[in-house]
């Protein structure tokens, strides 16, 4: 099979197209032929192993691999056909158009992925093409985690820092769907997309930052890396709540003093993924209230220039690798 594989830390052109041997399934486990995966910021990160969260840089490199990466196939979110499945398998059978992820076994950006039935996949949208569905489970899993522990009520002002990205497009579209009104902060290359998905209003926070407004919010879910957690819980109202979705060592921390000794809440907890969520969203997306957003789709060999785009961060949408010889390339 042909895979997108990298054998050193480094640039996106360290990312080579090769011929592999295809995996194989055990008893538990599902075989799928991948049509589509998202290249995400977490790919890039590995790749090149620079991280905008740095506390767990050390536990990662001994994870992932010292001095060069353990497993060579990147790729966590991915969308496919199963074509061959473990016999112990029940869940899924061959022939299933499924979305899902990898997690930690990573592997997405090969034409093949085996993963245990246990794993969060399941069979993808019915109105959505195998690229879109490809770029809803990194966004749409995590997302909807933050937006259950927000305990979002109708009404409700939810402003998201960092709506532009994955997490958070999708974050805006299910606070609408929980019926909140959805402020959007992000660069302005963006807005057209923050308001076609429902976004009520829109921050540029290359012009003026939401803080500074004196404006406040029942939720703040902020996605930045190095916002001011003082800025953000000054933004909220009395019993407000406070999300945070790349945490530093230092806001875990305070976190806790915060929630335990003011009127306010935090929470720092990171999803789990699960095959319930991931049929929450697809049930959202077959009712029409969570669309895809993809900017645009690589075949494999350009998988280099992929990655670049991803970290330009000048994208209005998920970036997607188009998975085989034969998939449609936008």
């Amino acid at each position: 099979m042909k895979a997108i594989t990298y054998s050193r830390y480094g640039p996106p052109d360290v990312l080579e197209l090769e011929e592999i041997e295809p995996p194989v399934p055990g008893e538990d486990e599902v075989l799928i032929h991948v049509r589509a995966a998202e290249a995400t910021k977490a790919d890039c990160e590995l790749r090149s192993f620079r991280f905008s969260v740095k506390w767990f840089w050390l536990p990662l490199r001994l994870a992932v691999g010292v001095t060069r990466p353990r497993r060579r196939i990147l790729g966590d979110y991915f969308s496919g056909v199963v074509t061959a499945v473990g016999r112990r398998v029940t869940r899924l059978a061959v022939g299933d158009e499924v979305f899902g992820s990898a997690g930690f076994r990573r592997g997405a950006y090969g034409e093949y992925l085996t993963v245990p039935e246990k794993y969060p996949v399941v069979t993808k949208p019915s109105n959505m093409s195998f690229e879109d569905a490809a770029a809803v489970p990194l966004g749409g899993l995590n997302a909807i985690h933050f937006m259950r522990l927000a305990g979002i009520q109708p009404g409700e002002r939810v402003l998201i820092n960092g709506a532009g990205g994955s997490i958070g497009a999708h974050a805006v579209q299910i606070a609408k769907a929980f019926g909140a009104e959805v402020t959007a902060v992000d660069s302005s290359i963006k807005e057209r997309m923050l308001r076609r998905i429902g976004a009520d209003r829109f921050i540029d926070y290359t012009k003026e930052h939401f803080a500074a407004r004196g404006e406040t919010y029942d939720v703040v879910f902020d996605m930045v890396a190095g916002s001011s957690y003082g800025q953000c819980i000054s933004s909220l109202k009395p019993r407000g709540r406070y999300l945070k979705g790349n945490p530093r060592l230092s806001d875990m921390l305070r976190s806790a003093w915060t929630t335990r000794f003011t009127d306010k809440t935090v929470r720092v907890a990171f999803a789990r993924e699960t095959q319930e969520a991931l049929d929450a969203l697809k049930q959202l997306i077959e009712e029409g209230r969570i669309v895809s957003i993809v900017d645009r789709a690589y075949p494999m060999n350009r998988a280099a220039e992929a990655h670049r785009r991803v970290e330009t961060e000048q994208r209005a949408g998920a970036i997607v690798l188009a998975i085989g010889e034969e998939a449609a390339v936008s």
